[in-house]
């Protein structure tokens, strides 16, 4: 009597929830991220304090940008490396001051957003934010990926800020494309 066994793929990742943790004093974040990945790709919500180490709190209402290095759990602010900021429209942006320095809120206001508009699941996070950006971060084992999806007539650009939450030791920029 032949009997045929076929093996079914079962998605348990359906049943993780990326927020849990996010809100009260559980330090962690609902970004990108894979197991024992390089990177961990998620929005900043906070700047520092105890509450806000892993840099998002469900509390918040509002995004600084997206960094790519968070510690999850730990209850110390560490990582956020640098921040990713998409900038639409007329928004403007500061200014250094003449030593080359400003304080962040000056160079990148915040963003509202409403956590109806926010989806995460295991490797994937997005957000519609109130300047009309739609982000999507995406993460494999080393690498990192940012989707902005722009309002039609916006004049879109993404900033870079190296001295979000850790002073500049060394930098270096190469343009491989154009």
């Amino acid at each position: 009597l032949p009997a045929t066994v076929s093996a079914q793929t079962r998605d348990y990742t359906r049943h993780v929830n990326p927020f849990i943790g996010t809100g009260g004093h559980g330090h962690t974040f609902p970004g990108a991220t894979m197991p024992f990945g390089m990177v961990q790709l998620s929005p900043d919500t906070r700047i520092d304090n105890w509450d806000g180490s892993s840099g998002y709190h469900y509390s918040d209402d509002t995004i600084y940008g997206f960094s790519h290095t968070h510690l999850s759990g730990t209850g110390i602010p560490d990582y956020c490396d640098f921040l990713v900021r998409p900038i639409a429209g007329n928004e403007k942006i500061g200014k250094s001051n003449a030593n080359g320095s400003s304080s962040f809120p000056d160079r990148f206001p915040s963003m509202s957003f409403s956590h109806a508009d926010e989806k995460a699941e295991p490797g994937f996070y997005s957000v519609k934010l109130s300047n009309g950006v739609n982000a999507e971060m995406t993460a494999t084992t080393r690498v990192g990926l940012h989707r902005y999806t722009f309002a039609q007539g916006d004049d879109p650009r993404i900033a870079f800020d190296l001295e979000w939450r850790d002073k500049v030791l060394d930098s270096q920029l190469k343009v491989v494309s154009s």
